[in-house]
C-alpha cells in the first residue's frame, strides 16, 4: 500500500495531571503555639508544576466566575513557561491586592469552583498560584509601578479602608482620577487587619499591599470618622464622587442571657484585640485579653474558626457551637443551642 494512502495519526494528548501541588505548612504540633503564618507557600519549581496542570481553555469559565475577571490562564501560562514578571503584569492588571487575595480570597467558591478539572476532582490551585506570583514579586525588592493614565482633573474619596475601599482606591487611580481613602481606625486595611489574624494574613503583607497603593498615588488618612470629622456633605464640595465601602464592622448579637458578662466577646472585639491592637502579645502589647482555659465559640463560619483557633493557640480548649443546615434566627432559642451543645 502506498505510504500517501495512510491517514494521519492524530498526535496523542497529554494525560490529565489530576494531582493537586499541595502547599507546604507548618506541622500542627508547631503552628497551634505560635501565631506564624500557617502556609508557606509554593517554590518556584512546584509553582511551575501546578502551572503546567492548567488546560488553557479557550473559553475559561474561571476567569467569567472571578468578581474582577483576572485573566487566569494568562497568569497561569506565564507561571508554566516561568516568565513570572509578564504573570505578575497580567495579574495586575485587575487585582491591585495579589498578596492578599492569594491568601483569604475564597477561591473554592469563585474561580476554582469552575475548572474544568473539577470534573475530574483535580482543579487548579487557582489562588496559590496568585499568591506565589506575588510573593514573587515581593522577593524581587520594590515593586514596580504600573502605568497610570493621564490626570483626569476628577478626585475620588473613598469611605472605609478595608479591601473593598482599597480596591477601588487602586482602580481609579490607575484610571487617572485623584483619590483619598479615610479610614476610621489608625491603621489601613479593615477586616484585612483587625479581623482575620496573623497565622491566615500577616499584618505584614497588608502594610505591603497598602504601601504600594500609596507609592502608585493614593492618598491616605487614617484617624478618619466621616460622618463625625466630617459630614459626606461637605466631602461633596470638594470631591467629584464618594465610594461607601464602611463594611460590617458591628456584631450581631443573639439576644440571649448573658451575653454582656465579663469574658463574653463578640467576634469583632475578640479579633480586633488579638489582630489590629496585638492583645496575642500581651504584655509585651498593652492590650489586655481575658486570659481563658476554656472556650465556646457560637457560629461555624470563617470568623468562628478563626477565633477558635487564636483561642487555642492562646492555650484554650476551644469548642464550636453552630446550627447547621437552616438559616439562624434571632432571637436564638437558648434551650435548644444548649442541647446541641450537648449532642456536639
Amino acid at each position: 500500500m502506498n505510504d500517501k494512502s495512510k491517514k494521519p495519526q492524530k498526535p496523542k494528548r497529554k494525560p490529565l495531571d489530576l494531582n493537586r501541588r499541595e502547599m507546604p505548612k507548618q506541622s500542627s504540633d508547631i503552628r497551634s503555639h505560635n501565631f506564624f503564618e500557617v502556609a508557606l507557600g509554593y517554590s518556584e519549581d512546584v509553582a511551575v508544576e501546578e502551572a503546567t496542570r492548567c488546560l488553557q481553555c479557550p473559553n475559561p469559565k474561571c476567569v467569567a466566575n472571578c468578581p474582577v475577571e483576572i485573566n487566569i490562564p494568562g497568569f497561569i501560562k506565564c507561571i508554566a513557561e516561568r516568565r513570572f514578571e509578564d504573570g505578575v503584569k497580567i495579574l495586575k492588571e485587575k487585582n491591585c491586592l495579589p498578596a492578599i487575595c492569594g491568601r483569604v480570597c475564597p477561591q473554592e467558591e469563585q474561580c476554582e469552583l469552575t475548572c474544568v478539572l473539577r470534573k475530574k476532582n483535580g482543579q487548579v490551585a487557582i489562588g496559590r498560584l496568585e499568591r506565589f506570583l506575588a510573593d514573587w514579586e515581593a522577593k524581587q525588592g520594590e515593586l514596580k509601578i504600573p502605568k497610570i493614565k493621564k490626570k483626569t482633573g476628577k478626585k475620588v474619596a473613598v469611605v472605609g479602608g478595608g479591601p473593598a475601599g482599597l480596591t477601588v482606591a487602586g482602580d481609579l487611580i490607575k484610571l487617572g482620577h485623584d483619590v483619598t481613602v479615610f479610614e476610621a481606625l489608625h491603621k489601613m486595611g479593615g477586616v484585612l487587619i483587625y479581623g482575620i489574624p496573623e497565622f491566615r494574613l500577616p499584618k505584614s503583607i497588608v502594610s505591603r499591599e497598602v504601601d504600594y497603593l500609596k507609592r502608585i498615588g493614593v492618598e491616605l488618612v487614617t484617624n478618619f470618622v466621616v460622618g463625625k470629622t466630617r459630614k459626606v456633605d461637605s466631602l461633596l464640595e470638594e470631591y467629584d464622587a464618594i465610594f461607601i465601602g464602611s463594611g460590617a464592622g458591628l456584631p450581631w448579637f443573639m439576644h440571649i442571657p448573658g451575653e454582656n458578662l465579663n469574658g463574653v466577646y463578640s467576634a469583632n472585639e475578640y479579633l480586633t484585640r488579638m489582630n489590629l491592637m496585638k492583645g496575642f502579645l500581651f504584655p509585651e502589647f498593652d492590650t489586655p485579653i481575658k486570659r481563658h482555659k476554656r472556650v465556646a465559640v457560637i457560629g461555624g463560619g470563617n470568623v468562628a474558626m478563626d477565633c477558635a483557633r487564636t483561642a487555642f493557640r492562646l492555650g484554650a480548649e476551644a469548642r464550636i457551637t453552630y446550627i447547621d443546615g437552616g438559616e439562624m434566627n434571632f432571637p436564638l432559642d437558648w434551650k435548644k443551642l444548649k442541647m446541641l451543645k450537648k449532642k456536639a
